[in-house]
């Protein structure tokens, strides 16, 4: 995030989206959903602010905490309390939500963003507060309460000022890894412009409880505003990746972590394949594309977005990517609306499906980092909407999302179980933006657009909800696959519903890759329905929103 002058980028830019204007995808009016904002309906009022170190971060976490499979909502305030909402929404109507009181004191104060994740194997999510000044590990309780575990679980809340998180259940262990990102060393001489902080892993020590004692330093660190556990190569063994802020570096870049189970992590090097790659890196989602099963990457940044895939080329051992953003649309590199030709600044990025096509879409939440005169000021949020022909197609201004906000982190989640994906933005200086999806636009108002499956997934041991398994749905000859996963995003995490668009397919096939590389058999489901799949139950059952 320097502050220095782009404008041979920002030419570069403006002159290469001209000329791809006239061969820009052109989406169908009833293939755009239409996003309604309702946060003051909804009782969202939560604002996201605080002084330079709340520039970045600002997150949030959907799941379901008192087991009406109703996704509710923890949203970070920076300087501001964060807060707990819970979700009133009846099936198919209006977003509603109550404030559920969270007594953890100061600890609710400073926090940049939240992930949710079932530490102890319980049944109940708990939820990783990353902050400024000390990490917080909240155990859940009954009725969406929570207590503070750091004691409990022997973390060290450590002093450092936390923007990322990542976490994977290794094989043989009852409890997750964790990862936290830090960025700027604040007690380092030049703070803020200096020495960025250490990442740290904590794999669970020994025991029938969790605890984490032992802490493991990921040098260097390059100030990381997101990471994520990807098998990458469908090996097996998901690696860790990491996406920096070049503001900082000293000689840094993108990052690519082995982690052997049990052994010491080590960078991905050239001699690996590994290419460097500087960016500005905010957030990071990952995809699969093409039903092949190889994730590919999007990766935010200030000027552009990056859609990093596998090299036909590579060998299985080689992590060696290229960028096909500009080829695929996704270059998002300026606003699409407002008249400002400023470089965008781009935050949460995830893929996901929202007009229950059967493709995958991806969503960047866009803001400037506070008042950069070099970057846009009017920087809209973009929905960019997958096409049959690899492309994507910019529908932020059509669907409603285009608003005069800086975004930041955001929860992309099905929170009225109407089979139709909803957003929440968490903004910086504003209140979080809460969209609902009402359907394509017709003629004369608004229509459920394709057909959906949402699919939970349940396994005996620690890791009950499967992170790290794969799900792959398939209609015809058509393929999809998710990626059950702890961390991306920017700050922002949900665990629950896992959400497929089936187009016009009313029956679709059903099989899961869990965590330890096992396939399940078959399961053949019906469209329009939310389907529970146990690992150890040879039938997939569906469940009836209340």
């Amino acid at each position: 995030m320097r502050l220095r002058r782009v404008l041979p980028l920002l030419f570069a830019f403006v002159l290469g989206g001209a000329a791809r204007a006239d061969e820009a995808p052109i989406v169908p009016l009833n293939d755009i959903p239409v996003m309604v904002e309702q946060h003051a309906a909804a009782g969202i009022d939560q604002v996201y602010g605080g002084p330079w170190e709340f520039f970045v971060g600002g997150g949030g976490a959907a799941f379901d905490c008192n087991g009406s499979r109703k996704p509710d909502l923890f949203v970070a305030g920076g300087k501001n309390p964060a807060r707990l909402f819970v979700n009133d929404s009846q099936p198919g109507g209006e977003l509603r939500f109550h404030e559920k009181p969270l007594d953890i004191g100061k600890y609710a104060e400073n926090v940049t963003g939240a992930y949710p994740i079932d530490i102890d194997g319980d049944g109940r999510i708990d939820l990783v507060l990353l902050r400024v000044g000390g990490n917080v590990l909240l155990k859940g309780g009954p009725d969406c309460t929570f207590t503070v575990a750091n004691a409990e679980w022997k973390f060290e809340a450590g002093d450092e000022w936390t923007t990322a998180f990542a976490a994977e259940w290794e094989p043989g262990q009852k409890f997750p890894t964790l990862v936290f990102g830090n960025y700027v060393d604040r007690k380092a001489p030049g703070s803020p412009w200096g020495t960025c902080a250490d990442n740290v892993m904590l794999r669970p020590d020994p025991g029938d409880k969790p605890s984490y004692s032992q802490p493991i330093a990921l040098r260097p660190g390059f100030c990381a505003l997101s990471m994520l556990f990807t098998d990458w190569n469908k090996s097996g063994e998901p690696a860790l990746r990491v996406t920096n802020d070049r503001q900082y570096y000293r000689g840094g870049e993108e990052q690519l972590w082995h982690v052997p189970p049990g052994k010491a992590p080590r960078l991905y090097t050239r001699a690996d394949g590994w290419k460097k790659l500087v960016i500005w890196g905010m957030g990071i989602a990952q995809g699969d594309l093409d039903g092949s099963g190889f994730p590919s990457y999007a990766l935010t940044s200030m000027g552009d977005t990056k859609l990093q895939k596998l090299d036909d080329e590579a060998d299985a051992g080689s992590p060696i990517y290229r960028d096909i953003a500009f080829e695929r649309g996704v270059t998002a590199h300026r606003p699409y609306t407002g008249g400002d030709l400023r470089p965008s600044t781009g935050w949460h990025a995830e893929f996901a499906d929202f007009n229950n096509d059967g493709l995958l879409d991806l969503f960047i939440a866009k803001g400037n980092v506070e008042a950069m005169p070099d970057f846009a000021q009017n920087d809209p949020d973009d929905l960019l909407l997958g096409q049959w022909d690899g492309r994507f197609a910019e529908a932020g201004l059509e669907a409603g999302i285009a608003l005069p906000t800086k975004g930041r982190g955001a929860l992309v989640d099905d929170f009225n179980l109407d089979g139709q994906l909803d957003l929440v933005v968490v903004n910086r200086g504003q209140p979080a933006s809460v969209f609902r999806n009402t359907g394509a636009r017709t003629a004369s108002g608004t229509r459920p657009m394709g057909n959906w499956l949402e699919i939970e997934l349940h396994q005996d041991g620690g890791n009950r909800m499967a992170v790290g398994a794969m799900v792959d749905v398939k209609t015809g000859t058509h393929v999809m696959n998710r990626f059950v996963a702890v961390g991306g995003g920017h700050a922002s995490g949900h665990l629950g519903w896992i959400h497929f668009g089936l187009g016009t397919a009313e029956r679709a096939e059903i099989r899961v890759k869990w965590p330890d590389g096992e396939w399940s058999h078959p399961y053949q489901v019906f469209a329009n329905q939310f389907v529970v799949v146990d690992r150890d139950n040879p039938v997939a059952r569906y469940w009836y929103p209340q």
